[in-house]
């Protein structure tokens, strides 16, 4: 008498799992979860935009919302463009990538002519009509979009390493990442050399060239490191006990990263409720934006925003794992690499298991040409999955959305004359 109704309890669980299963195996299921991830971080983003940065907009501008609508702003832009990049063919992406390529580099180029804009001893910027670009983010799709035709159209020839350098790494990615080493912005140039590795990686480059790249790129690191002071300061503060004391320098931001955290405990303080943004923690609305995540909306928050970037990673591998076009393949293995690989590093600095690198959180941290370049980089991973067998038959056989709003609209009655 009390068995069946827990075997029929267990069943129902057992069918819900079944139907979230077969949901997730949909051709549909990459682009959903892509856009859904996509737009919860950047709605999260815009919020704690304005939590973190009211107080230092309003001592600096006389107005508690100057950042965020600027970021507001740019969102819009952004998503524009998303949706713009969404229906764009994945042959017009093959045949804009030498000249998104061509472009990338010239505007990079542009940051050591008096277009040019030093800020925190990196010369990454350019400004423009009054406005301030970073053209290296955009060079992030730029690279991602070329590499993905060159090694999809050298697949049968990749054994030999002659093709696979040239002319991918030699000269484009080469010739890119100098230009952002030039100016002096390290953080960008390791997410720029992760980009790279991963899409050789995707495209099937035999492994025992990635252990010389590795220790090159780990001597290149260190000496980097080594020649800059403030690079110096940061590495001592991270793995050296000198931090006892926020005041020692090189310390000040990851204590205060980790007081954030800390008083943010399991629950948080609250929307709203952060200490450190009162002129503690510096950057708190940029680069350590997920501290004052955490402090406001404890490790719920936190937890939410390091899922959704695995919901992205995993929409991005079924991508990989489905498409027979070696172009998708290797340039959703890019994009991934791009998120992901940005998001580890700035989490990392924040809590403490890497220096301080100063890269700011995709899609969540404030910046313009960030989330205006990443939200582009995301329409084309729409575009990408849009063309995964069965996907974009199934997404035009659902009605739009405005369909569907019309048609719980009572029509308008017709007067009889």
């Amino acid at each position: 008498m009390t068995t069946w109704p827990i075997r029929r309890e267990e069943q129902g669980q057992e069918s819900a799992l079944a139907e979230f299963g077969a949901r997730l195996r949909s051709p549909v299921a990459p682009y959903y979860l892509i856009l859904g991830a996509t737009g919860l971080l950047v709605a999260i983003g815009l919020v704690m935009v304005l939590s973190a940065s009211s107080v230092s907009s309003f001592q600096q501008d006389g107005s508690s919302y100057k950042v965020f609508l600027q970021q507001a702003m740019f969102a819009g832009a952004g998503v524009v463009l998303l949706l713009i990049a969404s229906r764009i063919p994945v042959r017009v992406w093959k045949w804009l990538a030498p000249w998104g390529m061509l472009a990338a580099i010239g505007l990079q180029s542009l940051v050591f002519t008096p277009l040019g804009v030093p800020f925190q001893g990196n010369r990454n910027w350019i400004a423009i009509a009054g406005m301030s670009v970073q053209p290296s983010e955009f060079g992030k799709v730029a690279l991602v979009v070329f590499g993905a035709t060159i090694l999809a159209k050298k697949r049968k020839v990749l054994g030999r390493i002659s093709h696979v350098l040239i002319p991918f790494v030699i000269p484009a990615a080469g010739t890119l990442i100098a230009l952002v080493l030039l100016g002096n912005d390290l953080g960008t140039v390791l997410i720029l050399v992760a980009i790279t590795g991963g899409m050789l990686f995707g495209a099937g480059v035999q492994a025992r060239w990635f252990v010389g790249v590795a220790a090159l790129a780990g001597v290149g690191a260190a000496y980097l490191a080594a020649g800059s002071a403030n690079r110096m300061e940061r590495i001592q503060a991270w793995i050296g006990d000198i931090c006892v004391n926020p005041d020692v320098k090189g310390c000040f931001q990851k204590v205060h990263a980790e007081y954030a955290l800390a008083d943010g405990g399991w629950w948080g303080l609250g929307l709203g409720g952060s200490r450190e943004k009162w002129g503690l923690l510096p950057e708190p609305h940029n680069d350590f934006i997920l501290a004052i995540i955490g402090e406001e909306l404890g490790l719920p928050g936190t937890l939410t925003v390091m899922a959704l970037f695995v919901v992205i990673a995993y929409a991005c591998y079924r991508i990989v794992v489905t498409s027979t076009d070696y172009f998708v393949r290797i340039a959703a293995c890019g994009i991934m690499v791009w998120l992901v690989a940005q998001a580890m590093l700035n989490i990392g600095s924040v809590i403490g298991m890497l220096p301080i690198i100063g890269v700011p959180l995709p899609l969540v941290s404030s910046g313009g040409s960030a989330l205006v370049a990443a939200l582009i980089g995301v329409g084309i991973l729409l575009s990408l999955a849009r063309s995964l067998p069965g996907c974009s038959e199934s997404l035009a056989a659902k009605p739009s959305m405005l369909r569907r709003t019309l048609a719980v609209v009572p029509a308008p009655r017709l007067r009889r004359r």
